[in-house]
Parts: C-alpha cells; structure tokens; sequence
C-alpha cells in the first residue's frame, strides 16, 4: 500500500514539473518573482527593528528565524498544498471528483498531491539563505540536536497547516463558492511572519489555540535557539494529532455526503 502510494506520488511530482517546463520562460519568471516576493517580505521586520534592539523579547536576528520558518511554510503552502487541494473545488463543481474515488487509493492522498508548482518550493531555498543571514548576525550556529529538534516541531507545524487546509476544502462539499474563505486563511496565515509575543489578548489566543500559528513559525525558531519546552513540544504535536484526526473525520464524512455526477 505505501509503495503503490508513493508510485501516484512520484508520478503526480513528474507530471507537474513537466507542466511547468512547457513553458520555460514561465517558470524561470515565477522562480525569479518568488525570489523578489520573499527578499521583500524581509523589509518590513527590517524597518520595525531599525531603531529597536528587541520587540517583545525578539530580536531582529531571532525574528528573522520565525520569517525563515513562515516562508518555507507559505512555499509548501502555495507550492503542494493549495495547487493541489484547490482542484479539489473545481472537481466538486464539475462532478469529475467522481473519477477520483473511483481510483485504488485513498482519495485524501490523491487529492492531497495531484499538483505542485515548482517555482513556489524556491521558497525552501530562500529560507535557507534566511536562516544563515540569521544565524550570521547571532553570532553562533545552531546544534546539530537543536535543528533536529527544529525539524521535529516543524512537522507538528506542517501537520496542523495541512490539517486546516483540508478543513477549508471540506467546506466546498456544502457551499458551491469558498473562495472568500480560502483567501481568508491565506491572509490570517501571513500573521506567521511575526513572533507570536507580538500578538496580545484575543489575538494571542486565537494564533495559538484555534489557527496556532505560533505552532507553525514561533516554536520551530525557539527551537532552534534552544528555548522551546519540551512540554511545549508535545502539547503542540498532541494538538497537531488532534487537528489532524478532526481534519480527516471532516473529510470522511463530506465525502459520504457527496452526491456525484452520476448519482
């Protein structure tokens, strides 16, 4: 089963890439303005720490590791998972989701890597070139068991990211038009760029409890600098486990609520 899973995956990866390629002047144009998009997204954590030394117990360097975790995640996002989950609305629309649960496979997994655009996961390597600007004006380089424990936390990240996202879609089962909504989250999603202390009150609460995305881009940095709790860690994959179940008993259940074209 996981061998036949990965085949669909490998072959979905190539088949997107051979898309992207038809038309080269496209993609090199897309990498280049991913680039330019996330060099720019740099500029405003710029101008607020130029006349601070620290903003809610942030530094500009340790600010600048949750901006590397929030533009690898917004690559993955707009890279694999919203091309992908957003076709699911047009096949509801049409009725050609139809074809897809008629496949051998799990339709979640299917409608999960159906597409990727490559010119999006730049994004991974801009990150990378963040993290090392970043840990060059710290003045010292992260442990080996500090990215490895970064890493951990970041997949709680992913999880929840992934999970959200499948409630969105599961939306379109009941409503013909959730574009306003699927832009919504994009919006609330760019509050990840920031260290979640910034946000006070109701807003504090809500990006780490409902949409947490302090989860996302704040405890992958603090793990890197060492200052993530471990009982943090699990509370965060104990929440990431419990979006993640919710996210797939919604899907189920909107999936045995479709009413096909056929029917």
């Amino acid at each position: 089963m996981i061998a036949r899973h990965l085949a669909v995956l490998g072959a979905s990866l190539r088949l997107s890439f051979l898309l992207a390629m038809q038309y080269r002047w496209d993609f090199v144009l897309d990498g280049v303005m991913s680039i330019a998009w996330t060099a720019g997204a740099i500029v405003p954590l710029y101008l607020v720490f130029e006349d601070r030394a620290a903003i809610a117990g942030w530094t500009y360097g340790e600010a600048l590791l949750v901006m590397g975790w929030f533009t690898l995640l917004d690559g993955l996002l707009k890279g694999a998972i919203n091309p992908s989950l957003v076709t699911v609305i047009e096949q509801i629309r049409n009725g050609t989701l139809d074809f897809v649960l008629l496949k051998p496979a799990d339709a979640q997994f299917l409608v999960s890597t159906a597409r990727v655009h490559p010119w999006r996961l730049l994004s991974l390597g801009a990150s990378l070139a963040i993290f090392v600007y970043a840990f060059r004006l710290l003045g010292a380089w992260p442990s080996p068991g500090a990215v490895l424990y970064a890493l951990a936390t970041l997949g709680a990240g992913v999880l929840v990211l992934y999970s959200v996202w499948i409630l969105v879609i599961s939306v379109a089962f009941r409503v013909v038009r959730i574009d306003n909504l699927r832009y919504l989250f994009e919006t609330v999603f760019e509050a990840g760029r920031w260290p979640s202390t910034v946000y006070k009150g109701a807003l504090s609460i809500v990006f780490t409890f409902v949409i947490p995305l302090a989860l996302m881009t704040t405890y992958p940095a603090e793990a890197l600098l060492g200052a993530l709790e471990v009982e943090r860690f699990v509370a965060g994959w104990l929440g990431a486990l419990a979006f993640a179940g919710l996210a797939r008993l919604v899907w189920s259940r909107s999936i045995a609520a479709y009413t096909s074209a056929s029917s």
